[in-house]
């Protein structure tokens, strides 16, 4: 029986750990089930590599990845500025990096699978379901750099341009959480609502802290001004206690879906490691374990292009539906569905996003100018109401 190697690329400590173990857990998990289903005729031997968050550290494993395991296929990158020190190396030694976080668009590679939702998907169906509800006025928070800078210039855009305004825009290092500045200047400037773009330990100091001013003053409690979020997840959720209760975020899969099939896939990924939570971060590195393995099957080779080829022309069922990567973009088609933080970290879906969005990651084909003037009439009707 023939063994294919897979190298997963996520840092387990640093930061941001604790969204990028839930790719490392993800991924492990579907290598364990293609390997213990019959319908493989193979076997997949996963080698991990750990950057430890450091940034400088990624290319040359992901390059030791390729050249000592033998392997043609990389799960792994959590954070945008990981992602573009691994895309040379993979180009280079033609590999697939196959990237399974939310990220701000504006990027195709030949050697890169985008399984997670880039602007299109996520932040734009978010605004459009937060402004008519709270107001145009947002705050914009972020980590300093590519996936903070251009997920809040796109949001200044939408904002700007169907009348609302940004009232804040700011930044701090990743991990950082040295974020009482901002908790004052929200204070002074009193938004409609703060778009959150931190990272890890960031964001989980900001969301206590802003808690706390809302406990201080009733104009910032979730009701009145959310907080809302792209990149927030179930494993981050449920270890803040009631801290980020009544917040929002968008995201392509919420463990709380309502279907039998997703049902039983929590229920399994829960009773194989009751300790581990199946999010979304963990789902997305999971379906791309799930589409590298079926396109073997398919194609008998772990040779990357053909592989690539196989999952552009099949669909796939992973736990987020059946994917194909498009083939002008190398991204998925995915659900944009807005869950609400409960007190116990996990989430209520407040809307379910019945289709799935077609990938845009250049926002060429997404007709913002009728979500400007559908969100500017509704943010004058807020208005009018308030």
């Amino acid at each position: 029986m023939n063994t294919y190697p897979i190298g997963v690329l996520f840092s387990r400590s640093g930061g941001y750990s604790r969204p990028a173990e839930q790719g490392y857990f993800g991924a492990l998990a579907a290598v364990a089930d293609i390997n213990t289903d019959d319908a493989y005729p193979f076997r997949l031997e996963a080698h991990h590599a750990d950057p430890k968050g450091n940034a400088d550290r990624y290319a040359e494993l992901c390059r030791d990845l390729i050249r000592q395991t033998g392997a043609q296929h990389i799960v792994g990158c959590t954070t945008s500025w990981s992602r573009k020190e691994v895309i040379p190396v993979v180009e280079k030694l033609d590999a697939l990096l196959w990237y399974p976080c939310v990220y701000e668009g504006f990027e195709v590679s030949e050697n890169l699978v985008y399984i997670a939702a880039c602007a299109n998907q996520q932040l734009v169906p978010l605004l459009d379901y937060i402004v008519p509800r709270f107001g145009a006025r947002g705050f914009l928070t972020g980590a300093n750099y590519i996936w903070g800078w251009e997920t809040n210039r796109i949001a200044r855009d939408v904002l700007t341009r169907s009348g609302g305004s940004v009232l804040g825009e700011r930044y701090v290092p990743i991990g950082d959480d040295d974020i009482g500045h901002l908790i004052d200047e929200i204070r002074e400037k009193r938004p409609d609502f703060i778009l959150n773009n931190l990272i890890g330990n960031s964001s989980y100091a900001f969301l206590a802290a802003y808690q706390a001013l809302g406990k201080e003053d009733p104009a910032f409690l979730p009701d009145n001004c959310p907080v809302v979020s792209c990149n927030l997840c179930e494993n981050e959720t449920t270890r803040l206690g009631t801290i980020a209760e009544g917040q929002y975020t968008v995201s392509s899969y919420f463990r709380a879906l309502a279907s039998e099939e997703n049902d039983r896939f929590a229920a399994r990924m829960k009773a194989e490691n009751p300790e581990q939570v199946a999010d979304a971060f963990f789902v997305q590195a999971y379906a791309a374990v799930v589409m590298i393995a079926d396109a073997i099957r398919r194609t008998g080779s772990d040779e990357a292009q053909r592989v690539l080829e196989a999952v552009r022309e099949y669909e796939t069922a992973t736990p987020l539906g059946s994917l194909r990567v498009d083939p002008a973009t190398n991204h998925v088609s995915l659900h944009a569905h807005i869950g609400r933080t409960r007190a116990d970290g996990d989430f209520e879906i407040v809307h379910h996003c019945s289709k799935a969005i077609v990938p845009d990651p250049f926002l060429t084909a997404t007709p913002l100018d009728r979500l400007y003037a559908n969100m500017a009439a509704d943010a004058r009707q807020l208005r009018v109401v308030r």
